[in-house]
């Protein structure tokens, strides 16, 4: 009787605290993102400007006839800014076009979009930026270019290799945006 009572008390205190099982809430995986640094752009290009260490440059593949075209890989982010550059020369290639197709490309989003906030900027090197910052499931989150008007326009647009939602994104996000608004204040066209 004694090992009975033993045994039935050892089973209720087995069984008595446990807690009924709840599954664990869907969660975001971590995202560590590096400290902000950067580094002048090198090479035969008719721009320049400081871009995140924590990027790498690379040609575009999409246009190699394009020289002038490059990415700013994010490889550890999942990241990529597409950067394209067209010299303007009043005839064949002037300003009104190419800012013309630089909003088209960013109305493209508007199906997938539900806010596009666009903003004009000057930089410290007199140059005139136009941002657009587009919110929703869409492609690419942050649009820009940034023009001296008579001679040179240099295009970007970000874009990851990922199809996650963009709230999953929003950290990366932020910290891309960042970069690419120092790459803007620091643009300089060569002559």
């Amino acid at each position: 009787m004694k090992k009975l009572s033993v045994s039935l008390i050892l089973m209720l205190g087995l069984f008595s605290c446990e807690q009924p099982w709840l599954p664990k809430p869907p969660g975001y995986n971590r995202i560590d993102l590096p400290a902000h640094s950067y580094q002048q752009l090198d090479g035969e290009y008719p721009y320049a400007f400081d871009f995140s260490e924590s990027s790498k440059v690379e040609a575009d593949s999409f246009n190699l006839d394009e020289k002038t075209w490059i990415n700013l890989d994010y490889a550890a982010l999942g990241a990529k800014v597409h950067l394209t550059y067209k010299r303007i020369d009043g005839k064949s290639v002037d300003f009104k076009t190419l800012s013309n197709d630089a909003f088209k490309l960013t109305a493209k989003h508007q199906v997938k979009a539900y806010g596009i906030q666009e903003g004009v900027l000057l930089t410290p090197n007199g140059y005139t930026a136009v941002v657009a910052e587009l919110e929703g499931e869409v492609p690419t989150q942050f649009q820009f270019f940034v023009t001296d008007s008579t001679t040179h326009f240099l295009r970007g647009a970000l874009y990851f290799k990922t199809a996650m939602k963009n709230d999953s994104l929003a950290p990366v996000i932020e910290y891309i945006k960042i970069d690419m608004t120092h790459l803007m204040n620091t643009v300089r066209f060569k002559e």
